[in-house]
C-alpha cells in the first residue's frame, strides 16, 4: 500500500502545492507520509518551506470535510456505509461518538491529538450539524501545528525523510500538548476579550 502511495506521490508532486492539498483531501493518503515527504521536496528545492506547510494545512482542512460532510449529509447510515473506504471502523465512529458527548464542539479540536479518534472525529462533528465554519477553524488550527513540525521534520531530515514518523511518535506529546494548551489560551482570551468589549 505504501508503495502505491508513493508513486501517487510523484504524481501529486507534478502539482507542486496543490498536489500536497489533494494528497491530503484523500483520507487513505496518510499525513505521516505525505507531510514528511513535502518536507523532503522543501529540502531538494522544488518547494517552499512555509508554502508547504500552509498547503498541507489547507489539505489536513479538506480530507476532514469531506467526512463531516458525510456525517452531516449521509448520518450514521451512510457512514457504516461507506466509511470503510475512508479507512474508518465502526469502532472508530463509537470512539468518537463517544469522545463528542464529552466535549462537544472542541473535539474538532482536541480529536487530532488522539490516535484512533482523529481520523474519524469529523464524523459526529458533522452528524451534530456543528456550524461548517466553526468546524473548519477548529480543524484548521490543529491541523497547522501537527503539519509544521512533520514538514519541518521532513525538510531536516532530507534523504531519511522516512523516518519523520517514527521521531514525531516519540516525542508528540513534548510538542503538541504546549502548543494546544497555547492555542487554548489564546481562544480564551480573544472570548473574554469579545464579551469584554
Amino acid at each position: 500500500m505504501e508503495t502505491i502511495i508513493l508513486q501517487l506521490m510523484e504524481v501529486f508532486k507534478g502539482l507542486s502545492y496543490f498536489g500536497i492539498m489533494l494528497a491530503l483531501t484523500f483520507e487513505f493518503m496518510p499525513a505521516e507520509l505525505v507531510l514528511p515527504l513535502a518536507g523532503y521536496w522543501v529540502y531538494e528545492g522544488d518547494l517552499i518551506l512555509y508554502g508547504a506547510i500552509l498547503a498541507g494545512s489547507i489539505g489536513g482542512v479538506l480530507g476532514p470535510l469531506t467526512l463531516y460532510a458525510l456525517g452531516r449529509y449521509g448520518g450514521r447510515p451512510m457512514v457504516l456505509k461507506y466509511g470503510k473506504y475512508f479507512l474508518v471502523t465502526e469502532e472508530h465512529i463509537n470512539k468518537s461518538d463517544r469522545f463528542f458527548e464529552k466535549y462537544g464542539g472542541g473535539v474538532a479540536f482536541f480529536g487530532r491529538f488522539l490516535p484512533g479518534v482523529r481520523t474519524a472525529v469529523s464524523i459526529p462533528c458533522g452528524m451534530a450539524k456543528m456550524n461548517v465554519w466553526k468546524f473548519i477553524f477548529f480543524t484548521y488550527i490543529a491541523m497547522l501545528p501537527i503539519t509544521t513540525v512533520y514538514v519541518y521534520l521532513g525538510f531536516k531530515l532530507g534523504p531519511q525523510w522516512t523516518q519523520a514518523g517514527e521521531i514525531f511518535s516519540q516525542y508528540a506529546n513534548l510538542l503538541l500538548v504546549p502548543i494546544a494548551a497555547i492555542i487554548v489560551l489564546m481562544i480564551v482570551k480573544r472570548r473574554k476579550r469579545v464579551k469584554s468589549i
